[in-house]
């Protein structure tokens, strides 16, 4: 299934994607609710019904007639109200080529077990406008992720049963700031205001039961699905990442695995694959600057158009717009 939610009336409406149109889950079944939060906390009991509805629509059981034209709404994030949302560093490819840009050996802890940073779970966003302040437009970036969100509670879980705490899998767009997340983490701790201000999801959910004809073995010596669904983000039209969610080196599932050691996780919460290969402008820039001294950094700029492609999930787009604010916490550092 394809689970999309838009605005409505002043909430969040949850429906089927179908053949370019949306069907409200509740005006299909009496059963479906009509928000993705209450679908996810009794996910178990729904997912049948929804997917039997589903397919009552796409069999023309149920008319098209009961569409809306998806360019007629306002998409939301697919999950409006995470309940948390950590991001993960999966894919080596890109942590190799981000230490090797910065003349530094690769980390051998990468390879030891994977990790994960918290965001700000109220920032998540779908497509649309990504309101920025001018700080962030010092070395504002991308960075092209996939995502899942968690369908079902759970405490301690094996990287072996995890992936059935999968809901779905989404676009991600982690959003940075390099120049505050550079600061800060000269700390040793973050990253914070370099990557709190958005984060994007979407454009839909989509169930793993529709993914399974992508489905391939993980990496050796991992646990967990993969799949080959191409990766792919344009700036301003032009082509500027290329990956696939089948290079994470570490699986969703044992990053819940992790997650999940001596806590809870909540239907809702959305983990991230963390960046692909060639994933965002701070790797692409310091590969350029390494091959070519003369090389011209490119950041997002005020009226930029973001667009991500994940096969077999959607197209996610974004225009980078300044807030019309001069604030900056950069001008109020001490020294």
């Amino acid at each position: 299934m394809k689970l999309v939610s838009y605005m409505t009336e002043g909430r969040d409406q949850l429906a089927f994607l179908v053949d370019g149109l949306l069907f409200d889950c509740d005006l299909m079944h009496p059963e479906l609710p009509n928000s993705m939060n209450m679908f996810l906390q009794y996910w178990e009991d729904l997912f049948p019904i929804a997917k039997e509805t589903e397919a009552a629509i796409k069999s023309g059981r149920i008319s098209k007639d009961n569409g809306i034209a998806l360019e007629d709404v306002a998409l939301l994030a697919p999950v409006p109200f995470p309940t948390s949302c950590r991001d993960g560093y999966a894919f080596r490819q890109h942590v190799a080529a981000a230490r090797r840009n910065r003349k530094v050996d690769m980390i051998p802890e990468f390879d030891q077990y994977p990790i994960f940073y918290f965001t700000n779970h109220h920032s998540i966003q779908g497509p649309g406008e990504i309101k920025c302040m001018p700080d962030h437009f010092e070395k504002l970036d991308f960075e092209l992720e996939a995502a899942i969100v968690v369908c079902k509670h759970g405490r301690n879980i094996p990287a072996e049963e995890a992936d059935q705490y999968i809901g779905g899998l989404m676009i991600m767009n982690d959003m940075s700031a390099r120049r505050l997340q550079m600061e800060e983490m000269l700390l040793n701790l973050g990253p914070a205001k370099g990557k709190d201000f958005s984060t994007v999801i979407g454009p839909c959910l989509v169930t793993l039961d529709e993914l399974e004809a992508f489905e391939v073995p993980c990496k050796e010596g991992h646990t967990g699905k993969a799949w080959n669904l191409s990766m792919k983000c344009w700036v301003n039209g032009i082509q500027v990442s290329e990956g696939n969610v089948a290079q994470m080196d570490w699986t969703f599932a044992e990053i819940i695995e992790r997650c999940a050691y001596g806590v809870d996780i909540h239907p809702g919460d959305i983990i991230g694959s963390g960046t692909v290969g060639t994933g965002c402008f701070l790797e692409l820039n310091g590969t350029g600057k390494l091959n070519n001294p003369n090389y011209t950094e490119q950041w997002l700029q005020a009226g930029d158009t973001v667009e991500m492609e994940i096969e077999g999930i959607g197209k996610l787009s974004n225009t980078i717009v300044k807030d019309d604010v001069e604030f900056s916490i950069l001008a109020k550092k001490k020294i």
